[in-house]
């Protein structure tokens, strides 16, 4: 295969599963190793195993947040580091979001980091699939955007593309249609053989050749390959990717029962054991030509994403507890007292600043409390003070925080100073359900906004990865002593 010729044509692989793409690309990938540099897209950790033989940096895409991603992209063509992406930790949706933000940041890399590359991506048609399905319409319309750019326009940014799919009526057509080479594994269907057919120029009897192909055996046309069609037999490769064995294994030999009671054996305790979570590794560690990934700050206990609560509650106000009872003669009691019994009363974060502030008046009228000079500002803050737990901390902790709170909206202070607490004091910041609680809302959306909200105005810093795990960081307050 002439190489100057395949970065300048691209290269379009098509078979059944089990046909051998991934065999042929793994010899491709190591025939030419040293060569030219390799980025390859691997949404089954196939071929992280190339790290070992060759070099190529393994980067786990679970363990890295979108912004990391596309920073890491930007390295590889600065530094022309051979790469192998696996996506093999997170969900379909996930790993096309994250493939689709690598690519596209390797399309954007800066004029003088156009180095010449191979960007292989297997299971092409999941990043470019011609039908909808599934998948999130703004997540398609990235990952197609990426796929296109990548074959369309990628080669004078030196990005030459290699796609490998399963059927070609799965892959969009403006990907197909832009390469120039193409090996064609064995297929089935008669639709499939007639596509394969028509680009290699082969009439309809021709094309049953293809049905008859074997594992490793292709037929290929194209400037890089060959003027002609031709059969292509795919050599050994001295790596081997992390999937099943393919030959027969004998079963164990057990005795009667015995399988039926090793499969039994403390089920009941095993099924009620909490299920581990679906985590990336931890990334290994870079080359010292692609640098460190993101340097950041001190990241504060990770913010554990909770089940989304019912919607109803989400907007509706709850309706007002009756008047309280009017207190003994005598107890008296304090403004900010009062402010407390409110906040600790069941769904008060949920009811109407001015229905909470008009109980607030009538319960400091009944304990003969001056409150003329609070309005509805004023208690609008006490109440947050309160429902946030700040006034139960040292005076000079409700400083600094109030300090840090300083110009936040009245309605977001709640859950903004429940944030600052924790990181003041170094516990574990408020879940989604505690935040939604002192925002007023059942909605985990809204409490998403709110978190995008404070991070523009540059509060909080929130970093969420592939894997779902989310910290929260807080720059503007520092730890407790």
């Amino acid at each position: 295969m002439d190489l100057a010729e395949l970065l300048a044509t691209r290269l379009l692989v098509q078979g059944n599963s089990g046909s051998g793409k991934s065999h042929l690309l793994r010899r491709l990938l190591e025939e030419c190793a040293g060569q030219v540099q390799q980025i390859v897209i691997d949404p089954e950790g196939d071929f992280v195993t190339l790290a070992d033989a060759f070099g190529h940096v393994v980067i786990d895409a679970g363990a890295y947040s979108p912004r990391e991603i596309e920073e890491l992209a930007a390295r590889v063509r600065q530094h022309r580091a051979s790469v192998v992406l696996a996506l093999d930790e997170l969900e379909v949706e996930q790993q096309i979001r994250c493939a689709a933000l690598f690519l596209t940041a390797l399309f954007d890399a800066p004029r003088e980091h156009w180095y010449p590359a191979l960007v292989v991506v297997d299971e092409a048609q999941m990043f470019a699939p011609a039908a909808a399905g599934e998948m999130n319409d703004d997540t398609r319309r990235m990952t197609l955007s990426a796929m296109t750019n990548l074959m369309c326009r990628g080669r004078k940014r030196g990005l030459a593309g290699i796609v490998a799919t399963q059927r070609l009526a799965k892959l969009a057509k403006n990907v197909a249609a832009e390469a120039s080479n193409f090996l064609m594994g064995r297929t089935f269907l008669d639709i499939d053989m007639q596509r394969a057919a028509d680009l290699l120029g082969m009439d309809r009897r021709q094309a049953e050749r293809i049905r008859d192909l074997q594992r490793g055996q292709f037929l290929g046309l194209g400037p890089a390959i060959s003027r002609r069609p031709v059969a292509v037999n795919v050599g050994a490769v001295r790596t081997s990717g992390r999937g099943g064995a393919q030959a027969l294994i004998p079963l164990p030999q057990a005795e009667e029962g015995a399988m039926e009671a090793l499969l039994t054996d403390r089920l009941a305790e095993a099924a009620s054991a909490p299920q581990p979570v679906r985590r990336a590794p931890p990334p290994p560690a870079p080359r010292a030509d692609l640098e460190e990934a993101i340097a950041l700050p001190r990241v504060l206990p990770e913010v554990k994403p909770t089940a989304p609560l019912p919607e109803p509650v989400a907007e509706t106000p709850r309706p007002a507890p009756a008047t309280p009872p009017a207190p003994e003669p005598g107890s008296g009691g304090t403004l900010e007292e009062i402010v407390r019994e409110i906040a600790l009363a069941e769904g008060a974060s949920y009811r109407p600043a001015a229905t909470l502030f008009r109980d607030f008046a009538i319960r400091c009228r009944q304990r003969a409390i001056a409150s003329a000079h609070v309005d509805l500002a004023r208690f609008r803050r006490m109440f947050a003070f309160a429902i946030s737990g700040l006034d139960q901390l040292g005076e000079a902790a409700q400083s600094a925080i109030a300090g840090a709170a300083e110009g936040v909206e009245d309605d977001l202070l709640a859950p903004y100073l429940a944030i600052l607490i924790a990181a003041h004091t170094g516990s574990a910041m408020p879940d989604e359900e505690e935040l939604g609680r002192l925002y007023g809302s059942a909605s985990p959306s809204r409490v998403r906004r709110l978190l995008e909200h404070l991070e523009r105005q540059g509060r909080i810093v929130v970093r969420e990865d592939f894997g779902g795990e989310r910290s929260i960081t807080v720059p503007m307050i520092p730890a407790a002593a």
